[in-house]
């Protein structure tokens, strides 16, 4: 719901565009997210940081970390400074991955709180001091990218991927972290594609078809006439291509012919 508030008054306060498919986009991912969440499982309850400390030793979760780091160094030093100005997914995509060891950190000092109350000697623990260093640098990292992701594009867009994209990492690092697919039905299998099918479609809508200006006053005439929509432009998008452009010498010579 705070997404989706913030995606469409975002486009009337700020006069940041959202057209129809992008308020359509919005809530089709609003409402993927809803159905993976209902239909994702029960965490499994950890109590103590041994427990924690093993399952974040488990190959399979180890797997999954490395992959995310790899992914997360990719897209940093190789595709952000190429993609990341006009891409909205790249800066988001950072944020996301990143999350999913915020997650993680938040879940295990989670633990660390509750026994540090229940007169557990958790400060001796080195799983909690990783744990602050893992938190303190994943947010940081999130924050500095979403700040970035802001500057070039709309918030209108950018909140609504990046929660879709974050929601979907934090519900897989859950599963794999909990082993939370072990205790999955089949129709909890079903509604969690299906909502990330719904997620897929929502950000798709958002993302490839921005810069149309279609609204329900014009969608009848758009129809009838089977044009394609005006292409409405972003003022940042303009201002950054105005940046990055550059005046190529004319290599051909002109040709003057007077007339008498």
């Amino acid at each position: 719901f705070f997404v989706l508030c913030s995606a469409i008054l975002s486009s009337y306060l700020l006069g940041e565009r959202l057209n129809l498919l992008g308020k359509l986009g919005c809530m089709l991912s609003l409402v993927g997210s809803t159905v993976m969440v209902i239909h994702a499982p029960e965490d499994e309850e950890v109590t103590t940081l041994d427990e924690m400390s093993s399952k974040l030793k488990e190959p399979g979760f180890l797997a999954y970390a490395a992959i995310l780091l790899v992914v997360c160094f990719l897209l940093i030093f190789y595709l952000a400074p190429r993609y990341g100005q006009s891409n909205i997914l790249i800066y988001l995509t950072i944020c996301s991955v990143i999350g999913a060891f915020s997650v993680s950190s938040v879940k295990g000092l989670g633990i660390a709180i509750k026994g540090f109350f229940a007169g557990r000697p958790v400060l001796q623990h080195p799983l909690t001091w990783i744990l602050v260093i893992t938190l303190v640098a994943s947010i940081t990292t999130q924050i500095n990218y979403l700040n970035k992701s802001l500057d070039i594009f709309n918030t209108s867009l950018v909140f609504p991927i990046y929660y879709v994209l974050f929601t979907t990492i934090v519900i897989t690092t859950s599963i794999i972290l909990f082993k939370e697919w072990v205790t999955m039905t089949v129709v909890d299998i079903i509604g969690t594609v299906c909502g990330f099918l719904t997620i897929i479609l929502g950000v798709f809508l958002l993302h490839a078809f921005k810069d149309m200006d279609v609204s329900l006053g014009n969608l009848p005439q758009v129809l009838q006439s089977g044009q394609e929509a005006p292409v409405t432009r972003d003022d940042k998008n303009i201002l950054i291509e105005v940046d990055n452009s550059s005046i190529a010498p004319e290599d051909k010579p002109k040709v003057f012919m007077i007339y008498t």
